[in-house]
């Protein structure tokens, strides 16, 4: 029998597909998971336990979806919004803001389901919100307590393709701020020759040298409205345009800003058409349709293609990324490095994959967006060999994470760089994503608690930019509590960098914390009533308890404690391809029987060749109280390890308590049995 040691250096690869264990040839390979659960993997290569989550509040209906949107009016005041059926409320400084004692709130116009199709575009204190159903909103902040979401802020435009047709309108008034009559001689080139609606209200109309806004419908042919812009003539003409957005054409799908010009696309009715305002005026769509179009113009573009190519996402990179149901497409000037304008825009199909209605997310100079079908995950970079972009699949080594689908993307660039996705199913998925290091890694997340029969549900995610060392995510859960079901809002507590303060520890989900004179009462928890929670007081663990009343009761007093609810840790290894005399140890028998496990500021963990087989580290001695914390180590731990002699070779290292484990590294020894 051949004897070996193996090092495991890295856990870089993430979680891999099951498709993927008789793969020992490829690099990822050892340095890849079979299961990576409630673990993060930092570029550097180790696997750390990841935070829980703070509660923060329920949200405002319990029985109805809700989705966060981060808002950053400045590098030292971000919040975020909840959007629900038809309200927002806002969050700042880990905190719900509050206005006379209760949750400050506005209305909108969204409803619980169209929520999580809300797409949006951010300029300082000013949100650009865009959904097809709905006139785009303008939200602004003037205070913490002072929001305003205002509606028909648009002017100017823009207008679909002019009246090709005899068909004349005759307007009875002409300057700015009467009241015009319009009768048009036919239906013929009005709304795809139907004639006017009564969801045309509301619709700008170009007539001559000047705009209407409608305010009734009297016939097919017959409308009333206000002039905007003066028309300079009463009489007939056949040149017109009605307004691309309304209620019968329907709104803008998709928002962002690009070169100084606010850019809409996607109605229903022109889903393969980009609405560029006028540079440096983000309201304005003018087109300068009768007079000599100049640079800074607005700009109305249409795909061709041979498909319908309704577009999903826009991103603004060092081009204009445009993800469509088909394909993915880039907008540029005529030359290099010029600004696009009415006379010069390119707009290049550059792959044919296809993206699903999500917003894509600029990470460096790529675009990482979420394919049609909702579980692949494209990288779409320019790639100098082929002098054009490309688009390979994130998901590739593990195609099993997202197998259920996914509903929502976020990405968190300090101090990982970290894409969260929200599964179908109600898992969070982790991608810690360095390309320049060669770091993939997916990791799997889920959260404690739980709702009905199954896990806590995960249904949005949203990442909040600070100027601390973390960007936070934050996430709305939903569990059963007491029988009923809870919708909460809560975010990831930062990644300690140092944990030598034992009650510091944030490793429990919906925790609430105590700091106070020493206590064996803890209240406060009505949100976690009837559920079994985890305890960590005086930086030791404490066994848990039930909440009943809203309050626990330790066994002993304490002055600072974290109440939460559990969740597991778990990081499986791939099969162990190693210590083979002739050929390959896969499928020989063989044997662990000891391991050093290389930790970084650890405490409490098992390991295992099985869930049934674990050896818990023993990291206490003699010299510790009981009712005292056990500092964090750092350093090699030997283990004897439990395995019997078999033909996988896996090892299991497993955390259950709110306490810290970071796994540098693995290094087994074993024996394999060549014949």
């Amino acid at each position: 029998m051949a004897r070996v040691a193996v090092q495991l250096t890295n856990f870089t690869g993430g979680e891999l597909s099951p498709r993927l264990d008789g793969r020992n040839d490829i690099a990822k390979y050892n340095s890849g998971c079979k299961t990576l659960e409630n673990m993060i993997v930092y570029p550097h290569g180790s696997a750390a336990r990841r935070s829980g989550t703070q509660f923060v509040s329920e949200v405002k209906d319990s029985s109805k979806k809700t989705r966060l949107i981060s808002f950053e009016f400045s590098t030292v005041q971000t919040y975020v919004l909840e959007f629900g059926d038809q309200y927002i409320r806002f969050y700042k400084d880990n905190g719900q803001i509050l206005s006379g004692g209760s949750a400050y709130e506005i209305s909108s116009p969204y409803l619980e389901a169209e929520l999580f199709d809300i797409k949006f575009a951010q300029s300082a204190d000013t949100m650009y919100i865009c959904h097809p159903n709905h006139h785009p909103r303008k939200l602004t902040r003037s205070g913490h307590t002072n929001w305003t979401l205002v509606d028909d802020v648009i002017i100017n435009g823009p207008f679909m393709d002019h009246n090709i047709e005899t068909t004349t309108a005759t307007p009875s008034h002409k300057s700015v701020g009467q009241t015009s009559t319009v009768t048009f001689s036919s239906t013929t080139g009005v709304n795809a020759n139907q004639g006017f609606l009564s969801t045309d209200v509301g619709r700008l109309l170009h007539i001559k040298d000047g705009h209407i806004k409608i305010t009734s419908v009297t016939s097919t042919t017959v409308v009333v409205g206000v002039v905007i812009i003066d028309l300079n003539e009463t009489g007939s003409t056949t040149d017109f345009a009605l307004g691309s957005f309304s209620d019968t054409s329907g709104y803008p799908s998709c928002v962002t800003f690009f070169e100084q010009r606010l850019v809409f696309a996607a109605t229903i009715a022109q889903p393969q058409t980009l609405f560029f305002s006028r540079s440096a005026d983000y309201e304005n769509f003018n087109d300068n349709y009768h007079e000599t179009v100049a640079d800074d113009d607005a700009i109305v573009y249409t795909i061709a293609s041979n498909q319908v190519n309704a577009i999903r996402f826009m991103t603004a990179t060092r081009t204009l990324i445009i993800g469509t149901a088909g394909g993915e497409f880039a907008v540029n000037g005529a030359g290099v490095g010029e600004a696009i304008t009415p006379t010069n825009i390119l707009i290049n199909k550059q792959s044919n994959h296809g993206a699903a209605n999500i917003d894509g997310i600029a990470v460096g100079n790529a675009t990482i967006f979420l394919q049609r079908a909702k579980r692949k995950i494209r990288e779409l970079a320019f790639n100098f060999d082929v002098d054009g972009y490309v688009a390979p699949d994130l998901t590739i080594l593990a195609e099993h994470i997202t197998e259920s689908g996914i509903t929502q993307m976020a990405y968190q660039e300090e101090p990982n760089s970290i894409i969260w996705c929200v599964r179908a199913d109600g898992q969070l998925l982790g991608f810690t994503y360095q390309r320049e290091q060669q770091v993939t890694a997916w990791h799997r997340h889920i959260i404690g608690g739980s709702f009905g029969s199954g896990n806590a549900v995960v249904e949005s995610v949203e990442v909040l930019p600070t100027d601390d060392s973390e960007y936070q995510v934050w996430v709305i859960v939903k569990r059963t509590i007491n029988g009923t079901t809870k919708r909460y809002v809560e975010y990831l507590h930062n990644l300690s960098f140092d944990e030598t303060d034992d009650t510091s520890f944030n490793y429990l989900d919906s925790q609430l914390a105590y700091d106070g004179s020493a206590t064996t009462t803890i209240s406060g928890l009505s949100h976690l009533e009837g559920q079994e929670v985890s305890i960590l007081a005086d930086g030791s663990t404490h066994p848990n308890k039930t909440v009943s009343s809203g309050s626990i009761t330790l066994d002993r007093s304490a002055t600072k404690v974290k109440v939460g609810l559990p969740y597991v840790s778990l990081l499986q290894t791939m099969r162990m391809d190693a210590g083979s005399q002739n050929g390959t140890s896969q499928s020989k028998t063989k044997r662990i029987y000891e391991i050093t496990a290389r930790l970084y500021e650890s405490i409490g963990i098992e390991i295992g060749p099985d869930l049934d087989n674990m050896e818990r580290i023993p990291f206490r001695s003699s010299a510790n109280a009981m009712n005292s914390g056990v500092n964090v180590f750092t350093g090699d731990k030997d283990i004897e390890f439990r395995g019997d002699y078999e033909t996988d070779g896996f090892i299991i290292v497993r955390q259950t308590q709110p306490l810290p484990l970071t796994i540098l590294s693995l290094y087994p020894k074993l024996q394999t049995n060549d014949g």
